[in-house]
Order: structure tokens, then sequence, then C-alpha cells
């Protein structure tokens, strides 16, 4: 189905935080995600996977995650340079920073005209597949996506470690992480660490690994992998289908 987009804003510590929103034109009652960018922010590869995600019949809601370090709207160039400035700013964001910003998203969501408030999900790239993980903490949270998540395996997120794998017992949904076996960002010692902490935590879960780089959802860089993108994507609906619209 065709999709709207706005730019919202709401504020978090007294931050303005600009949220894109892209739902479905057709008027009703839809699950809502909460949808997390990769260190780069909202650039067009991103809203563009937003945006598919909506046509499908979701309310996507995107927070620009480094709304207290950077000018409102501002995207991330993926270049060398670009890496620096986006670890730059998540350095400089302390986790409970990034908490409390998923639940000024996720209450957002669930007071949404269009929304079907017992339905709402996360979902994210990289750092964002990190932040979806914890965002699953909430108990609003019915199923979380986590693409590629970096950091979970080791603390590395803000400011401090993060405490993502001990809490895993907490999450009270269902997880759904997607890993690349050729990311060394995740490598297969951490994502055996990831696996283990999840089997311990008994939580529901699903996993699935592709042949397939670090960032191979993005469609503008040498590591897009226009295959297993399709697929995981497939899987992906497939999931929110099955534990926030058939569940």
């Amino acid at each position: 189905m065709q999709v709207k987009r706005q730019n919202i804003s709401i504020l978090v510590d007294d931050n303005a935080m600009r949220i894109y929103l892209v739902s479905p034109d057709k008027v009703g009652q839809y699950p809502g995600i909460l949808f997390y960018s990769d260190i780069y922010q909202l650039g067009s590869p991103i809203t563009r996977l937003a945006d598919h995600l909506a046509g499908y019949g979701f309310v996507v809601a995107a927070p620009e995650i480094y709304h207290r370090q950077l000018p409102i709207g501002t995207v991330i160039e993926p270049t060398d340079i670009g890496k620096i400035q986006g670890n730059e700013a998540a350095r400089k964001t302390a986790t409970s920073e990034f908490d409390t910003d998923a639940s000024a998203v996720i209450n957002l969501l669930s007071k949404y005209e269009g929304v079907a408030s017992q339905s709402i999900g996360a979902m994210g790239f990289c750092i964002g597949g990190h932040l979806a993980c914890r965002a699953a903490l909430n108990p609003l949270v019915k199923a979380s996506v986590c693409v590629y998540p970096t950091g979970i395996h080791s603390g590395k997120l803000g400011k401090e470690k993060a405490d993502t794998l001990t809490r895993l017992s907490e999450i009270q949904g269902e997880l759904f992480l997607i890993f690349g076996t050729l990311d060394p960002h995740v490598p297969e010692d951490g994502r055996i660490t990831i696996k283990q902490a999840l089997e311990k935590s008994k939580i529901r879960h699903k996993i699935s690994e592709y042949e397939a780089n670090h960032t191979f959802m993005r469609d503008d860089g040498y590591r897009f992998d226009p295959v297993a993108t399709d697929q995981a994507m497939q899987e992906i609906i497939s999931f929110f289908q099955s534990t926030l619209v058939n569940n």
C-alpha cells in the first residue's frame, strides 16, 4: 500500500528530537514500530527501509539518535569522517539517555492515532540494532528486530559500558536477530556470546545468519547485498506480522 511521510518533533530532556514518521496512507489501526538508524542517522538508505516496512501495514517512527549532540536534520555521510562523527556522537551519549529516548518514542506510538496501542515493536541497524534490543526491555514492546547489532556482546554503546547482555531475561516480548557471517563488528565469537546469553535468558527469540557483511542492507555502500536484503526484509515483515498483527 502507499505511505504518507512527515517529520515531527518531541521534547526529550528539553531537547527537540526529530522523528521521521511514515505510515500507511489508508486509514486504520496498525502496529507501531520504533525504527532505529545506524550511526549515520536518517539518510535516504534508512528512510527507504522505513518506507518499505510501513507499506506492509506499520506506523514507523524513526528518531534522530544523536539529537542531543547534533543539529536537527543532520545526516552523517557514510565516509571515514562520517564514521568518526557518528561514533563520537555515540560516545558522548549516555546509555540512560538512549533509554529515555526509547521510552519517549514508545509512549508517542502508544498514544498515536492510527496505532494499535497493544502492538508496539522496535527495529534497528548496527548501533540501532543494539538500541532495538534495549527498547525490548520496555514491557510495551512485544517484538524487536536487531539487524547486525553492534556492541551487545561487548557492552559498547555510549558513554559507559552497556548492561544489555545481562538484562536479556527482563525482555517480555520476542527478539529476532539478524547477523552477517562476514561482519567484522559482530564476529563469530561475539555471535556465540549473544546466542549463549539468549539461551540462558530463556526469552523467545530467533536468529538468522546471512553470508553477508556489516550494513548489508544499506543500498548506498559497497557492502550492499540486494538478495540478502530482500530475504531479510521478508523475514522481518513475517516476524512482525506474526508477533504484532496475528498474535
